[in-house]
């Protein structure tokens, strides 16, 4: 149809110019001629038409139900329940954060304030989809030994994110620092490849960053960092381009003011908004840098382990370092003799020491025996204290099966 108006102007322009009919004439005469092309044209596209009708309403004959003239999510799957489900991919994540602390709450002793709390946060602030900033900013903060950087961990896992851990006590030297974080200006040694944040949430953008023990960092670094919290973005330095950090969860962990902070958590332990403003006057105190408490959206406070939690986590390291030999604990296999003499030796180092220290102690007594039995063959042992109270490993073999 824009054909033929095109040329009915075209030949309507032509007799105001040239009033020669002759000429005219020859013209119609060629659009006369190109008849059968138009008429090919039309019947095409009425066909399409056709066919087009067919298709929406689901009557196309089998003849047209070919690969190549199908769209591929129609040919392998039900297209309309995706393009209707499209929507809630972009839409905001809902968490069930009952799931997620209860999930916490079995691998974390003693903190089930906390996993309620975190688990809590993580849904609203998921279901928020905040543009232009990183899901949370979380501090972790309390005494060591007692689960900060171990939640983190299991976190990222509850969550199926990928975990981006960072020891801040490697980053303690400025300038070096930041080029190890955000990459080696251009021009320098090391240019050619990323910083370990911009390069790790280029890969993984919606990563779990953990920032272990903050408050050992340069000034210089933890200011970088503000950017990432305000903004929503890194710059790698190497070749100037911008990182998002609008999916990441930043986790800080901090040992500052371990005593005071686990006073306040007893105070406050049914109100969080007084914990959360007492915790933040502390920190300031602790010479903790001001610019960072401002944009952290939650401090959570680690109470000190006391009683059956610092039994049950000297146990579960007991049972990690064994797992790390390639062995199994037998039910029951841990000699109660052994976990109560970790409890005191925990007592006596007060906040200073932490189970995995007590429990190196032990791996240096069983190393050889532990090595020996899996040479032998044996996937299952039993640990039992001597009267001398040295520390043995027993293999345990495995019953046989009842026919």
């Amino acid at each position: 149809m824009f054909a033929l108006v095109l040329l009915i102007a075209l030949f309507k322009f032509l007799q105001d110019i040239w009033p020669d009919r002759s000429t005219a004439t020859s013209l119609l005469n060629g659009v006369r001629g190109m008849f059968w092309y138009f008429a090919c044209a039309a019947t095409i596209g009425w066909l399409l038409l056709v066919l087009g009708w067919l298709y929406s309403r689901e009557k196309l004959p089998s003849l047209f139900l070919r690969p190549t003239l199908m769209d591929i999510l129609d040919r392998l799957t039900n297209r309309q329940v995706i393009e209707d489900r499209l929507p809630e991919l972009e839409a905001a994540t809902y968490l069930d954060a009952e799931s997620l602390s209860r999930a916490l709450k079995q691998r974390i002793i003693g903190q089930d304030s906390v996993c309620t709390d975190i688990a809590a946060q993580i849904r609203r602030r998921l279901a928020l989809s905040r543009r232009g900033k990183p899901v949370g900013i979380f501090l972790f903060a309390g005494p060591p030994g007692t689960g900060k950087t171990f939640l983190a961990k299991v976190l990222a896992q509850e969550l199926d994110r990928e975990l981006l851990h960072l020891d801040m006590a490697q980053f303690a030297a400025g300038s070096h620092s930041l080029s190890q974080l955000f990459g080696m200006s251009k021009g320098y040694v090391g240019s050619d490849s990323y910083g370990k944040l911009t390069g790790g949430l280029r890969d993984t953008p919606n990563a779990v960053v953990l920032l272990d023990e903050i408050e050992k960092a340069h000034p210089d670094v933890l200011k970088a960092f503000l950017t990432a919290w305000n903004d929503g973005f890194v710059t790698e330095r190497s070749d100037g381009k911008i990182v998002s950090t609008t999916g990441a969860i930043f986790v800080l962990t901090s040992n500052a003011a371990t005593e005071r902070l686990g006073m306040l958590a007893t105070q406050y332990a049914g109100d969080p908004e007084s914990m959360r403003t007492a915790a933040v006057n502390t920190l300031r105190e602790a010479q903790f840098a001001p610019e960072v408490l401002n944009r952290i959206d939650r401090i959570f406070v680690f109470r000190t382990l006391e009683g059956l939690d610092i039994a049950r986590v000297s146990a579960l390291e007991i049972e990690q370092m064994i797992s790390s030999y390639g062995l199994e604990v037998a039910e029951q296999g841990i000699d109660p003799n052994i976990v109560l003499m970790l409890m005191v030796r925990h007592k006596k180092l007060g906040t200073v020491g932490s189970s995995r220290d007590l429990v190196r102690a032990i791996e240096e007594q069983l190393a050889d025996s532990l090595i020996e039995a899996r040479r032998k063959g044996f996937t299952r042992i039993s640990l039992v204290q001597t009267e001398s109270q040295g520390i043995v490993a027993r293999a345990v073999r495995a019953s046989p099966e009842v026919s």
